[in-house]
């Protein structure tokens, strides 16, 4: 039996319940994987760089309990003393750039560990490089929980659908916008719909990524990137968010049967030229995704094997974004 060291970069909503379920599923990653854990690193603004070498108490770490860790000035001496054999990676996004988590995600395949992330921008900006690095170091680099929280969308097309080449897909990706709308739909304001969505954890303090459409589109192009192996850069989204849109507008939308969501277009042209957009869209209740209610998400992929592939994520939570980490860990380590 292995003991694998465990380290956290950011250690905010989603590392606090990676922790909580690495704690309910200790046994079957005991029993069904062979894999034994100890946290032996975390990292955040806050906090700074600390490690544990012998590792710190699961309930500890949840308490804020971390008077004797000991404390580094940087990525370098935090990954020499932490020696992880998997770095989970869930920092603040940038979307302009991807930094500063590209830096920390290329310092933890550097040194040796398994990477593991739930941010789009280094697949954005840097995943040819990543990439790269975690296969001269035959380690993995997995980043399930950047799209769709925990369902299956990367590790569907490497795994179950080689030689399938996608055609065009559209998606609701976005939880908190879903919340949102919703609310504005029984004539609550925008105000209160973002209220509703932070109470729920989906939301930030600031959800000017996720009403800007700032976080869909940068989903999509970490589609693009690694399923159609193609660039394609924010600035070449149409992108519109939804705060132009009012209660009454939503409200009749909805008593069409057709209401309103964030959606996310791709097509492929036949020169292989690629038109994206990240719009507010009424979708009729009978379409594919007219079922997507609440935090659910869902994707419509067309390709050339099979006319219509849809996955939908029925209500994720943190829990099951957390879910989408540990897999990418357990895949990684197998």
């Amino acid at each position: 039996m292995t003991t694998y060291n465990f380290c956290f970069l950011g250690f905010g909503n989603v590392g606090r319940a990676l922790v909580r379920l690495l704690v309910a599923k200790s046994n079957e990653l005991r029993d069904g994987y062979g894999i034994e854990w100890k946290i032996t690193g975390v990292a955040t603004r806050r906090l700074g760089w600390l490690s544990a070498e012998n590792g710190v108490d699961a309930g500890q770490l949840l308490t804020g309990n971390l008077n004797n860790l000991s404390t580094h000035t940087g990525i370098t001496d935090w990954l020499h003393s932490a020696q992880p054999a998997v770095v989970f990676e869930t920092t603040s996004l940038n979307p302009e750039t991807g930094q500063p988590a590209i830096d920390y995600l290329r310092a933890s395949l550097q040194s040796g560990a398994h990477t593991i992330t739930a941010n789009k921008g280094p697949i954005v900006y840097a995943y040819d490089e990543l990439n790269e690095l975690a296969a001269r170091a035959g380690k993995r680099f997995f980043f399930e929980s950047t799209v769709m929280d925990s369902a299956p969308v990367f590790s569907l097309f490497r795994e179950a659908l080689p030689a399938a080449r996608l055609r065009g897909f559209t998606a609701v990706m976005n939880s908190t916008t879903n919340v949102i709308l919703e609310a504005m739909e029984t004539g609550r304001s925008f105000e209160e719909g973002v209220k509703a969505a932070q109470e729920l954890g989906v939301a930030e303090t600031d959800p000017s990524h996720d009403v800007d459409g700032w976080d869909a589109t940068m989903k999509l192009c970490a589609i693009t990137k690694v399923i159609l192996k193609s660039q394609l850069s924010p600035e070449q989204v149409r992108r519109q968010g939804i705060r132009h849109l009012t209660p009454p507008i939503l409200q009749r939308a909805r008593a069409e049967g057709r209401p309103y969501k964030l959606v996310s277009r791709l097509r492929i042209g036949e020169d292989k030229s690629i038109a994206a957009s990240v719009m507010p869209e009424q979708i009729s209740t009978s379409e594919p995704l007219g079922s997507i209610r609440g935090t659910s998400l869902g994707a419509h992929f067309e390709l050339d094997m099979i006319p219509a592939l849809t996955v939908i994520s029925h209500r994720p939570n943190l829990q099951s974004t957390a879910y989408g980490l540990l897999a990418d860990c357990i895949n990684a380590l197998r």
